[in-house]
């Protein structure tokens, strides 16, 4: 383009200079070659106007000022009495791009690339561009680890002085990662040191997971998880001190090898605080990680430096800063720490603002809010706000920002943007379960009707055993201060005429009911309820005689009051997706006056989530359920039993059959009757799903259950099997079930999931087994 250029200036200024040597005055302007640029933009450009006078050096800023507007290949100046005459020659523009041979990039993806390039569709062409957009599908291939693409461009003339470019490309296989190499370790081994890495050669999950391509941005997480490991073990002078990349030269194969430098193990000799507290030094103290005699721990530091920071912004020092210096001895290889803490000015809240919400109101958003404008800063204040605001549901995305007010020194904004979601529902599916067989349910819900944070829901359920007809509707704030009303009507009907391995018997329950929440502080609520019921009862020849013998005392239609009564601590990090935190859960039921029936049930569970890593949490799961009746009821009635095996208990054991059973001389078979007591416990280990680490709606996990049914009564021995007398079981521990095995826990887009390979680990002759167990759509 350079000698183009060149060469047109001493041609134009030749063809001018040699009519008019000391220039000429320009009478008129005509430009001559134009097809798509209009005579306007020439005329723009140009440094001369009619009447004045042009010479060479104006004639060469003409001929350079077209040149760079990038429309023509070609530019001529010629004057013809007194007339300056401007001939070019325009550059052709692109009329199609064609993509020839892409499968694993789409032709949009790699044409939304190329314009980075300056090539597109109705641009003006340049070959200099084309070896840059060349290379730029390149660089997106080797994003994907192809590095034997091979492109390929052809251009064709087309009429009116355009072209089509044409990109053939031949993909070629992805390059593997075959090894990994890491030099200069001493301490540790290498494959552990390997399992650090997120790159990886192939395996298992490698063709979802893509970690056996290479990625230049994983290595350096990569080689940053390395860093931490050494430093979390007291290898303060752990250095990387290179990497290199090498790839075949068939392009299949990539090697990667990592040399380090791990040094000497430090422990810490001493830990002091420093500067300015602002709080007692006592309570500070208290929140350091690091103590003398430990191993050095780079996480324990930074730890630290955190939890003090984030003491000392509960107390309104937003801007603290709090910095580890080190003195290190490398002749004793220990390293002593002082803190030194600027708390820095005490700020306070000065105006809170949400923005997003375009169909909740403000005063739904806000009345979760625990930070109050005009207050000191509290940063576990604005934390538990933000919480709160998203266990609402309403919203699929909530950040939080604090920035200063501008012209002040003491006052900060709390700035929350939201991201609503769809909050109404309607819903029509199907599901299965392996104990309800088909399950029809269809639901109308809106969790939050007309912005106003109250919850209206219609659901209906149709399974093989329960089917449910219910209609919901709660306001979470029924007073000001977070007392939550809610109303009930429902109908459950149950007929377990379908299961051979429990008792037989319908009952249809009719229900309408109120419930009372109560908040006692951030963690633990009370709840209150009373519902009115009309029940009616169904045996038959093959229902157990304890059954047949309920109904002929109490009559097959029963009406009951119920009162409700319930106590909740949830300190959970989050509700679908837990990883610490307990819930802590006691509930119960009575029947009262004037109900022709009278009984009490009582419910206990604890729930304990410790994270072991990043990765793996600890789930430790206890229940415990009691009943009978009081007054002339000596007993609990049999469809209120409590019932144990099954997906939601032990698993590996047929839903309902653990404990109590009657020999069936009908069906010649053990029959499950439930029990007034029940001991359930779950301990499960929980992982990601491979491959979807970041995935927080799917989870694995390997379990080990246990559970129990019991209630009064003798066993008698019948064929070898022992069972009871008509009424239930004893106490015993020999009768407590064991399984383990492996569970996925899936939110899906439809409802939850849950899947699960169990073995059971001491089953009775008595015991009905069932490895594989799951529940596939909502069951309400």
């Amino acid at each position: 383009m350079q000698i183009k250029l060149i060469a047109a200036l001493v041609t134009s200024v030749l063809a001018i200079s040699a009519q008019a040597a000391d220039g000429f005055v320009v009478k008129d302007i005509r430009v001559e070659g134009l097809q798509r640029t209009e005579a306007g933009t020439v005329f723009s450009y140009l440094p001369v106007k009619v009447g004045e006078t042009l010479d060479a050096d104006k004639s060469a800023a003409a001929i350079k000022a077209l040149f760079a507007t990038g429309f023509f290949k070609d530019v001529r100046l010629e004057e013809q009495n007194g007339v300056l005459i401007v001939v070019v020659e325009e550059r052709p523009a692109i009329a199609k791009i064609d993509i020839v041979g892409s499968k694993d990039l789409t032709a949009d993806q790699i044409k939304d690339g190329l314009k980075q390039s300056g090539l597109a569709e109705g641009r003006i062409f340049d070959k200099a561009m084309l070896d840059r957009a060349a290379q730029e599908i390149k660089r997106l291939y080797f994003g994907r680890g192809k590095y034997a693409v091979e492109i390929d461009t052809t251009v064709t003339p087309m009429e009116r002085n355009r072209v089509a470019v044409a990109f053939n490309i031949k993909e070629g296989d992805v390059a593997k990662i075959r090894q990994i190499n890491i030099v200069g370790n001493n301490v540790f081994p290498e494959k552990k040191l390997q399992g650090l890495f997120q790159l990886s050669t192939p395996g298992w999950f490698s063709w979802y997971s893509k970690n056996d391509q290479y990625s230049k941005q994983k290595l350096a997480a990569d080689i940053e998880t390395l860093k931490s490991f050494y430093l979390n073990q007291g290898y303060l002078e752990f250095n990387v001190d290179s990497t290199q990349v090498s790839i075949t030269p068939d392009k299949k194969d990539i090697y990667l090898t990592v040399n380090i430098t791990e040094g000497e193990k430090y422990t810490v000799s001493d830990v002091k605080l420093a500067g300015e507290m602002m709080v007692p030094q006592a309570e500070l103290q208290k929140l350091i990680s690091v103590k003398a005699g430990d191993v050095f721990s780079r996480e324990a530091l930074t730890e630290t430096s955190k939890k003090i920071g984030d003491r000392l912004g509960n107390d309104g020092y937003a801007f603290a800063n709090v910095n580890a210096v080190p003195e290190v001895d490398k002749e004793k290889h220990t390293v002593a720490f002082t803190f030194f803490v600027d708390a820095g000015r005490r700020v306070y809240v000065n105006r809170i603002n949400i923005n997003g919400n375009t169909r909740t109101r403000d005063e739904v958003v806000r009345r979760e809010f625990r930070q109050m404008e005009g207050a000191w800063y509290a940063a576990d204040k604005i934390q538990r706000s933000r919480e709160r605001v998203e266990r609402l549901g309403y919203f699929s995305d909530i950040n939080v920002e604090t920035p200063a007010v501008v012209g002040t020194t003491d006052q900060v904004d709390v700035n929350m943007s939201l991201t609503e979601k769809a909050t109404g529902n309607i819903m029509v599916g199907a599901g299965f379960s392996s104990s309800e067989g088909l399950i029809l349910s269809g639901s109308i819900s809106q969790n939050n009707l007309f912005g106003s944070g109250n919850a209206l829901a219609v659901k209906i359920n149709s399974g093989g055993i329960n089917k449910v007809y219910s209609v919901s509707y709660t306001n979470p704030y029924f007073t000001p201060d977070g007392l939550s009303m809610g109303y009930d009507l429902y109908r459950r009907d149950t007929d377990t005429t379908s299961l051979s391995s429990v008792s037989s018997y319908k009952n249809s329950t009719t229900g309408v009911g109120a419930r009372l929440g109560i908040p006692l502080n951030e963690k633990d609520a009370l709840s209150l309820g009373m519902s009115v019921e009309h029940a009616v009862l169904t045996v038959n020849s093959s229902s157990p005689i304890q059954y047949q013998n309920f109904v002929s005392e109490y009559g097959n239609a029963n009406n009951t009051l119920l009162l409700n009564i319930g106590f909740a601590r949830d300190s959970r990090d989050s509700l679908t997706y837990p990883t610490k935190g307990m819930l802590q859960r006691v509930y119960g039921e009575v029947a009262v006056p004037p109900g022709s029936l009278k009984y009490y049930k009582v419910n206990y569970q604890q729930q304990w989530f410790k994270p072991l890593s990043k990765t793996f949490t600890l789930m430790l799961n206890g229940e415990f359920g009691y009943g009978g009746g009081y007054g002339t009821n000596t007993d609990l009635p049999f469809f209120k039993n409590f019932y144990a095996g099954g997906v939601s208990s032990v698993r590996g054991y047929d839903t309902g059959t653990i404990g109590p059973k009657y020999w069936d001389t009908t069906s010649g078979q053990l029959i499950a009757l439930g029990g007034n007591e029940r001991v359930v416990g779950n301990a499960e280990i929980l992982f990601p799903m491979p491959g979807l680490e970041n995935d927080k709606s799917v989870r694995l996990s390997a379990f080990v259950d246990a559970g129990a049914v019991f209630g009064p009564g003798n066993q008698e021995n019948v064929n070898g099997v022992g069972v009871n007398d008509g009424l239930y079981s004893k106490f015993s521990f020999q009768d407590i079930r064991f399984s383990t095995g492996m569970a996925v826990n899936w939110v899906s887009p439809v409802g939850p999931l849950k899947f699960s390979l169990g073995m059971p680990l001491n089953p009775q002759p008595s015991d009905k087994k069932q490895v594989f167990q799951f529940t596939m759509g909502q069951v309400f």
